[in-house]
């Protein structure tokens, strides 16, 4: 499964519940302080990465094994080859059979699934407490003793390149996000789609995606999450017993020499297809992110970007949608949780006969706005509740606490910048988000997108002594 959004998924489901939790305790001057998932970690000898997630509501747990390998990481020329092997990864080890994995948890009334993202590899599953163990078994086993059968990596690999046509070569949205993010980042390796480019995915090899097996998935680049109904003290035995005994592998140094040049040249792209109905307008800029050290400047574009445009109550909502009615749907996106830079995209969809070139206008008038006059106090403490009331509503959700954690580890964060997000995020003020959208907000540094129908053709003009 390709999951581009991991990084930030996270963080946009706390917004979910937010007006239930908009009280006394989320006043962003309040002086008490409390880790959002209070989480209990170990390590193993071999390097493994252990964090326990107590909640105890219901007798269900879930395990996540993350591996500090992503589609970023694919080799020169075989892209796509993260996301191929992670579908290899069901394929059989020396004491289970191809796919049997999967029906093995689904007898005992779990669930399963893996990602793929820019920074990691994922394999998850949730299952009912009594089988915490049954689930540690058979993922240990598949990092240590995968076997793969050739007979079953060549229809695998066709599977992959049905999933890049459906999905994307199908998909003109697609399309247009695929090669606008190909032109926002020069050098750094996100520029390289998740699935891979068809002429490379086309091309792996099963020697392919073992090698890059051996090189990768080894406990001391991975991380085990567990969360749920369980103690620390009942994982830890478990994770020794069977997580313990795995050698540990060669010390990864990951992306030696992965950094933008300059950008000197805004860049736009356009797509037209027959398959689109209504046009769309995206731009995305270069932005700061956690993994390259911009912390502060990261806590305040999130704030600036539920500002901006998140939700009806937003900035670019009430000035387009309400307003000036140019558009049905406009909003922004901000991922900064990446090993590498990130990005800060707008999306605007117009009402029927509004024109791209207009809307490009509100937006580019929205932004010098912002640069000259910056934000208010009142929005920056609306903007905080709604983030703080989402991290609360987060602490009830198997998947969220995991998902947090499990992407700042293995994007270059600690468990600390998770814990302490929340008083990161109240000691945001006007002034830094002043400064750091007038960092973020040069065209330079973006990518315009449009998305139009295909152009009518001409008919030929009738010409004396010929029948059209």
């Amino acid at each position: 499964m390709l999951h581009r959004d991991a990084p930030r998924l996270w963080r946009r489901l706390l917004l979910l519940g937010v007006l239930l939790f908009a009280a006394v305790t989320l006043n962003p001057a309040s002086p008490v302080r409390a880790g959002v998932f209070n989480p209990k970690t170990f390590t193993l000898k071999n390097g493994l990465t252990v964090v326990v997630i107590e909640n105890h509501r219901m007798p269900v747990v879930r395990q996540v094994l993350l591996y500090r390998v992503g589609a970023a990481d694919d080799p020169p020329g075989k892209s796509g080859l993260a996301h191929y092997l992670e579908h290899l990864m069901f394929k059989g080890t020396r004491t289970t059979k191809p796919n049997e994995f999967s029906k093995i948890i689904a007898r005992h009334g779990g669930r399963d699934n893996a990602f793929t993202s820019p920074d990691a590899t994922g394999y998850y599953q949730t299952v009912s407490k009594d089988s915490l163990e049954l689930v540690m078994k058979l993922e240990s086993d598949r990092m240590a003793n995968l076997v793969i059968d050739p007979k079953e990596a060549i229809p695998e690999l066709q599977v992959v390149v049905e999933e890049r046509r459906s999905r994307t070569d199908n998909r003109p949205s697609a399309q247009l996000s695929e090669q606008m993010t190909a032109a926002l980042f020069l050098h750094y390796p996100y520029r390289i789609p998740i699935i891979g480019w068809k002429h490379e995915l086309e091309k792996l090899t099963l020697a392919d995606a073992v090698a890059f097996y051996k090189k990768f998935y080894a406990p001391n680049n991975a991380v085990l999450l567990i969360s749920g109904d369980v103690t620390v003290d009942e994982v830890r035995p478990l994770a020794e017993k069977y997580y313990g005994p795995i050698p540990r592998g060669p010390k990864i140094v990951r992306r030696q020499g992965a950094a933008e040049p300059p950008h000197r040249v805004a860049r736009r792209v356009t797509l037209r297809s027959k398959r689109v109905r209504e046009p769309r307008w995206q731009r995305e800029y270069i932005a700061p992110s956690r993994g390259l050290g911009e912390k502060r400047a990261a806590d305040a574009l999130e704030v600036l970007d539920v500002i901006l445009g998140t939700g009806a109550t937003s900035r670019l909502y009430r000035a387009m949608v309400i307003e000036r009615k140019l558009a049905h749907t406009v909003g922004t996106s901000y991922d900064g949780d990446l090993l590498g830079p990130g990005e800060f995209s707008f999306y605007v969809r117009p009402r029927r006969g509004v024109d791209l070139a207009t809307v490009e206008a509100a937006i580019d008038g929205e932004i010098a706005k912002l640069l000259a006059d910056g934000v208010t106090q009142a929005e920056v403490d609306a903007a905080k509740k709604r983030l703080l009331a989402g991290a609360i509503f987060a602490r009830d959700s198997l998947r969220q606490g995991s998902s947090a954690i499990g992407t700042a580890l293995t994007s270059g964060q600690t468990i600390d910048d998770v814990e302490n997000w929340p008083e990161h995020i109240k000691a945001v003020t006007p002034a830094q988000i002043l400064a750091a959208a007038r960092k973020l907000f040069k065209i330079e540094r973006s990518v315009t997108g449009m998305l139009l129908p295909a152009k009518k053709k001409q008919r030929a003009a009738t010409q004396p002594g010929k029948v059209n």
